[in-house]
């Protein structure tokens, strides 16, 4: 009798806190439920009412997200973060206390795309590229490509089982990581020969692809762009940094031979391992100078085993010649 009477306790428990577990499970990290979380294709204007003559609250730009709270057509009624930034922090977009309060008001219900959009994952994939494209052109649209970013990465979050999600994440973190490099290497302390004295480049999302889709060309290319922060702003005619250089590109050649940036960063290993004969030529340490110009012979080499279609076997086969034939590879050659 005791055990008919624990199993009903057992099973009446379940029966209240299934939908309460299941309702959790529905809410994102920043507390609002995923169904509700939205993203607009165009600039969209916040109004305070659903009037096109009311007060102007806000603008939410591509990409940034809102929260639905009520539909009159046609009409959405939201709130809007356009405020908070896309920091080093990655801090969500919703939820952050530190952040200004959502402003709340009316949007044109068009142009709203919710993880519920049928072929959603697409017109946002597409969406982006289109913004990535114009970005990459003369006269490029202001915010375009942190546009693209955004829209990228909701494909990601809204439709994690898309197949266009591990592309999506990886174009969305590359397009942050190259915006915020070019930022950097407009300091003075870019041109520093640590790369520790430079600010550093914000690498979340680039690692949340390599966490998130592993053993895949994407998070091959992630962990290649990583490789960025540890190369010195200026190798200063010091053997030390280009040196240290090759080895971070033979390492990653080695851990990531399908990548389709295997062969690059071998090339980028066999062309500064080259650079360091002729330094070493200077400083007049022959005995590195040698070993520097048959490493160079046997990357090159190794290449040609691994990758004998690639260009930058062809460029790394032409410096290992050229060390050959006492060539300087790095400064003037006025022979």
């Amino acid at each position: 009798m005791r055990i008919d009477r624990l199993r009903w306790l057992v099973c009446t428990l379940f029966i209240v806190l299934c939908p309460l577990l299941q309702a959790q499970k529905t809410k994102d990290k920043a507390g609002y439920d995923r169904a509700a979380r939205a993203t607009v294709l165009h600039e969209a204007i916040v109004y305070v009412a659903a009037d096109a003559d009311s007060q102007k609250v806000s603008l939410v730009t591509p990409g940034h997200e809102v929260v639905i709270v009520e539909r009159s057509t046609p009409w959405v009624k939201v709130f809007a973060n356009t405020d908070v930034e896309d920091d080093q922090e990655d801090k969500p977009e919703f939820g952050d206390e530190s952040a200004p309060p959502p402003a709340s008001g009316w949007i044109r219900d068009k142009g709203v795309v919710t993880p519920s959009t049928p072929g959603g994952d697409l017109i946002l994939y597409g969406a982006a590229a289109n913004l990535e494209d114009a970005a990459s052109r003369p006269n490029a649209p202001k915010g375009a490509a942190m546009a693209a970013h955004l829209l990228y990465r909701r494909v990601a979050e809204y439709f994690p089982n898309s197949s266009l999600a591990p592309e999506a994440a990886w174009r969305s973190a590359d397009i942050r990581w190259q915006l915020a490099k070019a930022d950097i290497a407009s300091l003075p302390s870019a041109r520093e020969q640590d790369p520790t004295l430079r600010p550093r480049i914000f690498d979340g999302e680039l690692k949340k692809v390599i966490k998130n889709y592993p053993g895949t060309k994407y998070a091959a290319m992630a962990a290649y762009e990583l490789i960025d922060a540890k190369l010195c702003g200026d190798w200063q005619g010091l053997p030390k940094c280009p040196e240290m250089e090759a080895g971070l590109y033979e390492k990653y050649a080695a851990q990531f031979p399908d990548s389709p940036r295997a062969a690059e960063a071998l090339y980028n290993a066999t062309y500064r391992t080259a650079v360091t004969v002729t330094m070493y030529t200077v400083e007049e340490n022959r005995k590195k100078s040698e070993a520097a110009a048959a490493k160079t012979q046997a990357l090159a080499e190794q290449m040609k085993s691994k990758y004998p279609q690639s260009d930058f076997t062809a460029r790394a086969a032409a410096i290992a010649y050229k060390v050959q034939q006492g060539v300087v590879i790095y400064g003037n050659d006025r022979d």
